[in-house]
């Protein structure tokens, strides 16, 4: 028999090492690891406009501070303004400034009653308050949710409490959280028994976590107040009829006490004031004259100043001022208190005598948003000639008149 043949030294070692393969367990194979950064996180979260994306220093390509010129801008931010400002924030907002701050401007504003039968007797009031939602049950004592209110047909309101003092006889009496009323109470406001509540505490009370609020509930149906677009307020609007050769100012003026309008008209090559408390549309010269403008001269720079065109527009409003015999603040106070609209009330104080009726228009009517303290009608008069220079330039040159259809010149209310 042949001799046999030692193994070589390559199939030995190829030998051993499928005998130490076959005795170790087999690995599985492992994944490379991703670089840490922006990369890792797109591929560990889902692609999508999350708030943390949103607060970032660049998003989408463009800076924080780049400017917003295009559309397309402005519809890249429409979601983080969804996010901080949502679609009904303005409502809840103008509601909760209504119940803070504007109601005690209203009731200041007219704080003090009078009576007509005893001229001793007065009523002021200290302050005004609104509490929170309360059921009308006396038997319970528990806050009243909306949904209940939804469910039972009634009206999701706060009580109205005022602190009043009054006259008896020679005594003064007062007292304190008088209930004069209910206000119903916008869901989600300050004064709403959901407001500041989290997802679970909102589950519940029965509402959803998803409800922005902005509503009333009112009877058991839900209402909302919509959103009007209205002229701004306090704001000169200058328009021109060419069909009737008319250039007018206008403005309307809001306090928390009255609101009213007032025109600077130009008919005729004339400008005039307009107003529902006069009778007649009154010469603008005469005005200036009854708010202490006496100087012809001072008028005319306050209104037309050194441009010699404007001089030569307005100087003919000084003769239809000195047609009627008026040439003093005297004489212009008794011809415009003639003319006054007499207030619609019985009174048994004491008559206005013309020249107090004329001041108390121009004080506390004409212009009401300009205020006059101490009889000093500068500052009006200043206002008043401002918007006769905006007619006379209308009238020199028709392009300087507004657009009222300008979304400068409205404003959307509540």
């Amino acid at each position: 028999m042949p001799p046999r043949r030692a193994p070589s030294a390559a199939a030995a070692g190829s030998s051993a090492s499928a005998s130490t393969a076959s005795t170790q367990p087999k690995l599985k194979p492992t994944r490379p690891k991703a670089d840490d950064g922006d990369d890792s996180e797109a591929a560990t979260k889902p692609v999508g406009d999350s708030f943390d994306e949103l607060l970032r220093t660049y998003y989408k390509g463009k800076h924080l501070a780049d400017s917003i010129s295009t559309a397309e801008d402005k519809w890249t931010l429409l979601p983080i303004f969804l996010k901080v400002k949502g679609l009904v924030k303005q409502h809840i907002d103008s509601f909760n400034y209504f119940i803070d701050v504007d109601l005690k401007k209203i009731v200041k504003a007219n704080e003090r009653v009078l009576s007509d039968a005893d001229p001793q007797f007065f009523l002021r009031y200290l302050d005004i308050r609104v509490g929170t939602p309360e059921r009308l049950d006396i038997e319970s004592n528990a806050e009243i949710t909306p949904n209940e209110c939804r469910l039972r047909d009634l009206t999701y309101a706060a009580p109205i409490f005022v602190d009043v003092e009054y006259s008896r006889g020679k005594q003064i009496v007062r007292k304190r959280a008088v209930n004069i009323g209910r206000l119903p109470i916008m869901l989600r406001s300050n004064k709403c028994v959901l407001s500041g509540k989290s997802e679970m505490s909102m589950a519940r009370l029965n509402e959803c976590p998803l409800d922005p609020g902005g509503y009333f509930v009112v009877n058991g149906t839900e209402k909302v107040i919509l959103v009007q677009e209205q002229l701004s307020k306090n704001r000169i609007i200058v328009e021109n009829d060419a069909r009737k050769g008319i250039v007018q100012a206008s403005v309307t003026s809001s306090t928390h006490e009255r609101k009213s309008k007032t025109y600077i008209i130009s008919k005729k090559g004339c400008i005039y004031l307009r107003h529902n408390s006069i009778v007649d549309d009154m010469p603008i010269v005469l005005v200036l004259k009854a708010m202490g403008i006496q100087s012809d001269h001072e008028i005319l720079l306050l209104v037309a100043g050194t441009d010699m065109v404007y001089q030569d527009t307005f100087s003919v409003n000084f003769e239809e001022c000195s047609k009627l015999k008026v040439f003093s603040q005297q004489q212009a106070l008794e011809y415009l208190g003639a003319r006054v609209r007499k207030q619609r009330f019985i009174s048994s104080m004491k008559q206005r005598t013309t020249v107090q009726e004329a001041l108390q228009c121009l004080a506390d009517i004409v212009l009401a948003h300009v205020y006059v303290e101490n009889l000093n009608f500068r500052p009006k008069a200043m206002y008043l000639a401002f918007m006769t220079r905006r007619v006379v330039m209308a009238m020199t040159d028709s392009s300087l008149v507004d657009d009222r259809d300008y979304v400068g010149n409205k404003r959307l209310e509540l």
